[in-house]
C-alpha cells in the first residue's frame, strides 16, 4: 500500500511548480520531499541530495573562529586565495595523491561547482574552435545545467558498455577525433554509479588528453572515499588514482564538503596542473586584455568575476583540516565510513525486495559501498520508479537525468538514519507486494 496517494504527490508537484516528477531535477524533488514531510508529518527516506550526513569536522570550526578573532573579516581575500590554503593544499596533494601542483596553481573556489563553472569557461575560450564538452557518463546534471547557462555545447557517452582500457580508448578516440573537444569531465569515485576509473583507464584518458589537447578536469569530490582500498595514509601508497600521472592538461577539483562534512561553508580547490597553469593562449590575452596565462586569466579574470574570491575566514578553516591530515591528525576516510557501513546496509533491504543494483561492477571487481549507489526494478523504467517510489516514501533521482543510459535511479546515503531502516524495510516490502515482477506494467 502506498504510503503517498497520486493526488498528494499531484499536490506537491503543482505546489512546487514541477512539470515532470519522473525527470526532476534534485532540487525538485527535494521540494516535492520536503512538503509531503510537511503537510503529513510522515518521514520520507531521503535519497534525493547528496549533502553530508555527519558531524562538521571541528578543527575547520575551531580554525574559522580564531582568524574572525584576529581580524581576516575586515579585509577582503586575494583572488588566489590566502598563502596558508594554497600551502596546504600543494602539502595535501602530495601526500594523498603523490603528485606535485605548486602552491600557485591551488585556486580556492566556493565549491567546486564554482571551480567547474570558471574552468568551463576557461577551457572552451582558450584554443578558437575547440569549444565542446566531453562528458564520461553518468555525472553530475549541475554541470550539464552550467554549459546550458554558458552556451556551450557538449558530448557525452555512458561508460557502462566503454570500460577497460581498450574498449574506452577506442570510444574516446572516436569523440575526440574531430578535434573540437576542449574539455573531458569525470568524477571518480563516480557521482552517481559510485564506479571508479582503474589506473588503465585513467592512463588512456591521460595520453588522448594530451594527443588532442584537452584539458581533464576530474572531479575528486569523493575523495579517497573507495572503501575497497586501504587509502588516506599521508605519503604513503596506495595514492588516489589520478589522470594527474598522465597528462600535463589537468583541473583536479577537490571539495571539502564530504571528507570534512564542510558543505555549508562552500569551500573547494581548483588545482590546475603545473604547465597547463603556465601556458600562454593568444586568444585569453585577445579576450581578456591579459597576458592570456591560462592560470592567471582562469584565477583572476574569470573565477573573480563569479564570487570575487571565497570566505577569508572559510580558508583557514580548509587549510587546517589539510595541514591536520597531512600530519596524520585528522582520518578523513574513517571519519567518512560511516557512508559505507549506510550503502550495504541500504541495498541489502532493496535487494531483498527484488531490486537490483544498476552499475554493479569496476572492470575487475563488484562496485563498491559509498556515498551513492544504484537501482532497477524489473519492468519499471528509470523514470518510472523515481514517481513509484515518492508514492512510497523514498525520495531519489532519476539516471536518465545523469547521461545514463540505463534505467534505475540513483540513491545517496548520507541523509540516513539508524531509526529509518525498519521504516524503509516495511516501504520496500509493500512496494514488491505492489510490484510484482510479471505484472509491472
Amino acid at each position: 500500500m502506498k504510503v503517498f496517494n497520486d493526488e498528494l504527490v499531484a499536490e506537491a508537484c503543482r505546489v512546487n511548480s514541477i512539470a515532470d516528477l519522473s525527470t526532476a531535477t534534485i532540487g525538485e524533488i527535494l521540494l516535492a520531499a520536503q512538503y509531503l514531510e510537511r503537510k503529513t508529518g510522515i518521514p520520507f527516506i531521503r535519497m534525493d541530495q547528496g549533502s553530508p550526513g555527519l558531524p562538521v569536522n571541528r578543527f575547520g570550526v575551531e580554525a574559522e573562529k580564531r582568524a574572525l578573532d584576529e581580524g581576516v573579516g575586515s579585509q577582503y581575500p586575494a583572488a588566489a586565495g590566502v598563502p596558508e590554503l594554497k600551502e596546504a593544499a600543494s602539502e595535501f596533494i602530495r601526500a594523498f595523491i603523490d603528485v606535485t601542483v605548486s602552491p600557485r596553481g591551488c585556486v580556492p573556489t566556493t565549491g567546486s561547482v564554482a571551480a567547474s563553472f570558471g574552468s568551463f569557461i576557461a577551457c572552451t575560450q582558450r584554443i578558437p574552435g575547440k569549444d565542446k564538452v566531453l562528458f564520461i557518463d553518468p555525472g553530475f546534471p549541475i554541470q550539464k545545467s552550467q554549459l546550458r547557462v554558458l552556451g556551450i555545447a557538449w558530448r557525452e557517452f555512458d561508460v557502462y558498455a566503454w570500460r577497460g582500457a581498450d574498449r574506452l580508448r577506442a570510444k574516446l578516440e572516436e569523440e575526440l577525433s574531430a578535434g573540437d573537444v576542449a574539455a573531458i569531465v569525470y568524477s571518480n569515485p563516480n557521482n552517481p554509479a559510485w564506479i571508479c576509473l582503474e589506473e588503465e583507464e585513467l592512463q588512456v584518458i591521460g595520453e588522448l588528453a594530451t594527443r588532442y589537447d584537452a584539458v581533464v578536469m576530474e572531479d575528486l569530490a569523493y575523495f579517497c572515499m573507495d572503501y575497497r582500498r586501504d587509502l588516506g595514509h599521508p605519503y604513503r601508497a596506495p595514492f588516489v588514482p589520478t589522470v594527474a600521472r598522465y597528462t600535463d592538461n589537468y583541473i583536479l577539483m577537490l571539495s571539502a564538503s564530504k571528507i570534512f562534512s564542510y558543505a555549508g561553508q562552500r569551500i573547494a580547490l581548483c588545482c590546475i596542473g603545473d604547465r597547463l597553469f603556465e601556458r600562454q593562449y593568444p586568444a585569453l590575452a585577445e579576450r581578456y586584455h591579459d597576458a592570456g596565462v591560462f592560470g592567471v586569466t582562469l584565477t583572476a579574470s574569470i573565477l573573480y568575476m563569479i564570487t570575487s574570491g571565497c570566505t577569508a575566514s572559510t580558508q583557514y578553516g580548509y587549510a587546517e583540516m589539510l595541514r591536520l591530515s597531512c600530519e596524520g591528525k585528522i582520518d578523513f576516510v574513517e571519519d567518512t565510513r560511516e557512508y559505507e557501513r549506510r550503502a550495504f546496509r541500504m541495498k541489502e533491504i532493496f535487494r531483498r525486495h527484488g531490486f537490483t543494483v544498476v552499475y554493479d561492477r569496476d572492470v575487475t571487481r563488484e562496485v563498491g559501498d559509498g556515498f551513492f549507489f544504484t537501482l532497477g526494478y524489473e519492468g519499471l523504467t528509470g523514470d518510472e520508479l523515481v514517481v513509484e517510489l515518492m508514492h512510497y516514501g523514498v525520495s531519489s533521482i532519476s539516471l536518465s537525468t545523469t547521461g545514463s543510459h540505463r534505467e534505475g535511479v540513483r540513491g545517496c546515503t548520507s541523509r540516513m538514519r539508524e531509526e529509518l531502516y525498519p521504516v524503509l524495510e516495511e516501504r520496500m516490502a509493500e512496494f514488491e507486494r505492489d510490484h510484482p515482477k510479471n505484472q509491472v506494467r
